[in-house]
């Protein structure tokens, strides 16, 4: 069974935020790390992974991802927070 991963970046703490949906987390966070990813990420330097959820199929999690792109900012950064207080790189845990 595949996996889909909705995602939150940053440039820093409490910095610019990024909501994105993936199927291959390590692949897709190293290319917005290396700036592989044009757009968004790459022009405001969003590279830290600091929050992501698995769902089983990608309906819901693209759902998920329109749900949480909607929200207003600080009910991101409580979604954050929940899991990662001190906003640290997710993305070495992964790999």
């Amino acid at each position: 069974m595949k996996n889909f991963y909705v995602y939150i970046l940053c440039s820093k703490q409490n910095g610019t935020l990024y909501t994105g949906v993936t199927s291959d987390i390590i692949k897709r966070i190293y290319e917005h790390k290396n700036n592989l990813v044009e757009g968004f990420s790459k022009k405001y330097n969003v590279h830290r992974l600091v929050w992501y959820e698995i769902h089983d199929s990608s309906e819901t999690a693209i759902q998920r991802e329109k749900q949480i792109k909607k929200w207003k900012r600080v009910w991101k950064i409580r979604l954050i927070e929940k899991k990662n207080k001190e906003w640290e790189d997710l993305y070495y845990k992964l790999i």
